[in-house]
């Protein structure tokens, strides 16, 4: 509230009495807080007079969230950048009044926060909320709520699909004999701001007894753009392709076919919006990037964010994210800087208006990638490989430190194991990867820091790391 200064606070019927509680108010003086919005008190009058703002660029709201980097901040989202949002999603989804859609996702934040309480509005159809956390009880909840109101598209985080593919995963049959039908749904959107993982495919895989059809799709988008690729629901399915890891590691795209050795593979993360711009630029030089080179996506659109707030002040240090320009070749364009590569490949299938379509393919973002003897790694890409080598490992989080690759894995088993572990991720990383771990952290379950989207936040476990504040079962230094 402090950060944001803001003038009215929108929250939950329990939240709203959890603050005000007593034990809450050694912490937090809710008295000082600006009037509260009861999303669970529907007003009974409908309002006289609609809002209209005298300029499309006047601030709507703030949209705080926390980053893969373990970072809150907020963006500015105008009048005008909202509207040009919601008008893109009704358009890519062919949303009316008639349609509902079921979401599980975090409401007061990031896309969920346009699809619950925004687009609903704006197009007129009806959004089945389902809070994340009501999964940690009950995992069936979200799946029960979507057969029974036959929604036709779903929206939710990787989180909910790890809860319901770890909880549900034996419960198929006892599920399909309670009447659990999924053949209604068209599309299955993944919300995420990273690289599409494979378990949207496993997801999809262990639900077709019930029904659920095999286009569960990754969406991207970041702070400066939470949609830039969505899953619509028409067109084709999702393309994949798969890299040279080789290649990949020197900045180069080399196209190899499936179950070549050192393939790598990408799925496309969703259809481009209508209107959105993307183009591929160097980050360092901020010139455009030819196809065979992976590099950093920006993007041209009207729903841009404007900028923004953080926790320190320093907002003007990120100020070229929202305004930058190329090098060369077309100047004149403003472009937003997401932080991710990635690469833009023209692929058979064609769109709407006839034309072969662009794919956008996501490789990682470009803050928590490592740059070791003169090649860029991905942390995904390690515990890929480290999280296969043994099954007591549950999670796991790669970084670096001083030049050093440090590897934390949660162990799910007694703590004689721990040492047993040591070796078996520095033989995979080297034999893989061909890199030479640093040092192994063996931790409790539940210490690697994940947030709400279910992505993992590495710079947070890194600062964790360095204060000493893991409180691991073992540390294993290789010199």
């Amino acid at each position: 509230m402090q950060v944001s200064r803001s003038v009215c606070l929108m929250t939950s019927q329990i939240l709203w009495k959890l603050l005000r509680s007593k034990e809450a108010s050694a912490a937090v003086d809710a008295r000082t807080w600006p009037p509260v919005l009861d999303t669970d008190d529907l007003p009974k009058k409908k309002p006289p007079l609609l809002f209209k703002p005298s300029d499309s660029d006047t601030l709507a709201y703030l949209d705080f969230s926390v980053s893969t980097t373990g970072m809150l901040a907020g963006v500015q989202m105008s009048h005008g950048a909202t509207s040009a949002f919601c008008r893109s999603i009704k358009l890519q989804c062919e949303l009316y009044p008639s349609r509902e859609v079921a979401l599980c996702l975090e409401p007061c934040c990031g896309l969920g926060f346009v699809l619950w309480c925004l687009c609903s509005v704006y197009s007129g159809h009806q959004s089945i909320l389902i809070p994340p956390p009501e999964l940690e009880a009950n995992p069936s909840l979200w799946l029960s709520a979507v057969s029974q109101s036959r929604v036709r598209d779903a929206c939710c985080s990787y989180s909910v699909m790890e809860l319901c593919t770890k909880g549900l995963g034996l419960q198929t049959g006892a599920l399909k004999a309670r009447g659990l039908d999924l053949s209604r749904v068209r599309t299955c959107v993944v919300v995420a701001e990273e690289r599409p993982r494979t378990a949207s495919q496993a997801f999809s895989k262990l639900f077709k007894d019930l029904g659920l059809h095999p286009r569960a799709v990754s969406t991207f988008g970041c702070r400066v753009n939470l949609a830039i690729c969505l899953r619509g629901t028409s067109g084709p399915d999702p393309t994949s392709v798969y890299v040279d890891m080789r290649a990949l590691r020197h900045d180069r795209v080399r196209l190899v076919e499936r179950g070549s050795p050192h393939s790598l593979p990408l799925m496309e993360s969703g259809k481009i919006l209508p209107g959105v711009g993307i183009i591929i630029a160097n980050p360092e030089t901020k010139g455009p990037m030819g196809e065979s080179h992976p590099g950093e996506i920006w993007v041209h659109r009207g729903h841009n964010a404007s900028g923004y707030v953080t926790v320190d002040g320093h907002e003007a240090l990120h100020s070229d994210h929202f305004c930058s320009r190329l090098s060369f070749r077309d100047t004149q364009t403003i472009w937003a800087r997401t932080g991710y590569l990635g690469f833009l490949r023209r692929t058979e299938l064609t769109a709407a208006s006839a034309e072969r379509r662009d794919a956008l393919y996501v490789v990682g973002a470009l803050e928590e990638a490592t740059e070791l003897r003169g090649m860029r790694y991905h942390p995904t890409d390690i515990e890929t490989s480290i999280i296969r080598t043994h099954e007591s490992i549950t999670e796991c989080a790669a970084f670096t430190w001083t030049n050093l690759l440090v590897v934390v894995v949660e162990l799910d088993g007694s703590e004689q194991e721990a040492l047993d572990l040591v070796p078996l991720v520095t033989n995979v990383v080297l034999e893989e990867r061909y890199l030479i771990v640093g040092v192994v952290v063996v931790v409790d379950m539940g210490v690697i820091p994940i947030n709400s989207r279910g992505e993992k936040q590495r710079m947070h476990l890194r600062d964790g790391f360095l204060a000493d504040q893991l409180d691991p079962v073992y540390v294993a230094y290789n010199r």
